[in-house]
């Protein structure tokens, strides 16, 4: 038989509910002061940041002032501005300027369609590949026009175009689709319904055939970037697999105008 516990005494008891309360007490105090600090930090926030908080701050100070990247401003003449514009200049002159993003320049020979179309010919992010080949493709085209050039005639001289960035735009817009098919599904059925596209839109199927005909065009020992020449050449003239290809999707669009209407029901 085990001896029988003796029962707590009153001062033990006493010790029990003595330390319950300082415990209490002690919790109660904590979350009270979580709760002011709490409440000071959302103060101090809402007296210093009027809108959203950002996740990632700014490494610059309030002081640096955002780059200039409009080649235009820096064309224009300094009398020819306004008189705020001007004082704009004078404080750029002296102040901190932040670094202008990577993919934003002021360069003269900068052209954003250039640009996209090189990204859009970039395999496995071999941008360097990539730039290299469009720089020879720029360069292919001007030594080709100048050689006609030098060969015609006087009359004929002023009609070339030897600037290959102009030549390169106006085959663009030459390859550029208006009207595109999207298919709709109606009563069990899909129908090639002719749409309208987007700037962004034609702009991308444009490039997109651009390069993909070249690739397809298999020549032994010719280069990519004198593929993309010829087809820009013939391109920027109204000819070529890639204007061809762009007539096609107008037939096609205009043939099956009837379902024009599935569009809005």
């Amino acid at each position: 038989m085990l001896p029988a516990e003796a029962p707590p005494t009153a001062s033990a008891n006493q010790e029990e509910v003595s330390q319950d309360l300082a415990r209490g007490e002690e919790v109660s105090e904590r979350r009270v002061m979580a709760a002011s600090r709490g409440r000071l930090f959302v103060q101090r926030l809402r007296s210093g940041l009027p809108g959203l908080i950002p996740v990632r701050w700014s490494r610059y100070s309030p002081a640096y002032l955002d780059p200039v990247t409009d080649k235009e401003k820096y064309q224009r003449p300094f009398e020819e501005l306004s008189k705020e514009e001007k004082e704009e200049w004078n404080l750029k002159t002296v102040s901190p300027i932040k670094a202008c993003p990577p993919n934003l320049t002021s360069s003269l020979f900068y052209d954003e369609t250039v640009s996209k179309f090189t990204s859009m010919m970039m395999k496995s992010g071999n941008k360097i590949l990539s730039r290299s080949i469009m720089n020879k493709t720029l360069e292919k085209i001007k030594r080709t026009q100048l050689e006609k050039y030098h060969k015609a005639s006087p009359d004929e001289k002023e009609s070339i175009e030897c600037n290959p960035y102009t030549i390169f735009h106006q085959a663009m817009d030459n390859c550029q689709p208006i009207i595109g098919l999207t298919s709709i599904l109606r009563g069990g059925k899909s129908y090639q319904v002719p749409t309208p596209l987007t700037d962004h839109r034609r702009r991308f199927l444009a490039m997109k055939w651009i390069i993909a005909a070249c690739r397809e065009k298999k020549v032994k020992r010719m280069r990519m970037y004198d593929k993309l020449a010829d087809l820009i050449l013939q391109s920027s003239g109204g000819e070529g697999s890639v204007v061809k290809k762009k007539h096609e999707l107008h037939k096609m669009a205009e043939s099956n105008r009837a379902y024009a209407h599935f569009r809005w029901w």
